[in-house]
């Protein structure tokens, strides 16, 4: 039997109001809701829906979002700690500062998302994906993106390090100033990428992978050799 589906609609439910819905066994829906500073810690959300929602600094630590949609929210240092993720699905959301440490991210898709600071750190994320999403400064250390097909991506200042993108496609996006220690980039193709400001440390990381001449060049001079 289909579950009967609730809407919070431009208000700002309280945590009991959730439980009750939940309680009654309920699809949530939330639109236009101001959940700032809310407290979802340990609910169980699977299959709810967030549209222009306003998260700013709510805890959703150790929450059930399976299955999840995220469309237009605001959610800068929400905490997803230990939440349960799993083929969730966050269009155009602005996630800045968010924390994600220890969630389960499996089959989840970023698209159009900010996570401008956003800290990855012992994750579950098989086939995660990410696509034309600001990564600036992000925490994303030993993920791995290997034969991946990165489509816009921002790795600017952000640590890679450990992180694995052996034979993945970078179509378009930066590696600016990225920290890559110990970051393997074997038999990647990196020609769309912008890779100013990256220090080679060891040459190795990029055995076997496709750069263009122009990026040849620009390596070459930022280590302080004349190109003739």
């Amino acid at each position: 039997m289909p579950r009967q589906t609730i809407i919070f609609n431009g208000d700002a439910p309280t945590r009991a109001a959730i439980e009750s819905s939940l309680a009654a066994n309920r699809l949530l829906v939330f639109e236009d809701c101001d959940l700032s500073n809310a407290d979802l810690s340990r609910l169980d959300l699977q299959d709810a829906v967030f549209r222009n929602c306003q998260l700013p600094d709510s805890s959703l630590y150790a929450a059930k979002l399976g299955r999840t949609r995220w469309t237009r929210c605001r959610a800068g240092h929400a905490d997803f700690e230990s939440a349960d993720l799993v083929d969730a699905l966050f269009e155009s959301c602005d996630l800045n500062n968010s924390g994600w440490r220890r969630a389960r991210l499996a089959s989840s898709t970023f698209r159009s998302c900010k996570l401008t600071g956003a800290r990855f750190e012992e994750t579950s994320h098989l086939a995660l994906t990410f696509e034309d999403t600001l990564l600036v400064g992000a925490d994303l250390r030993r993920m791995s993106f290997r034969k991946a097909l990165l489509k816009g991506l921002d790795f600017s200042d952000a640590d890679l390090s450990g992180c694995d993108f052996r034979e993945a496609v970078f179509e378009g996006g930066s590696l600016r100033d990225a920290h890559i220690k110990d970051t393997r980039f074997e038999e990647a193709d990196l020609r769309e990428a912008d890779l100013g400001g990256l220090k080679l440390a060891n040459a190795r990381q990029f055995l076997g992978a496709t750069i263009s001449a122009r990026q040849a060049a620009e390596m070459v001079r930022s280590m302080g050799l004349n190109v003739a």
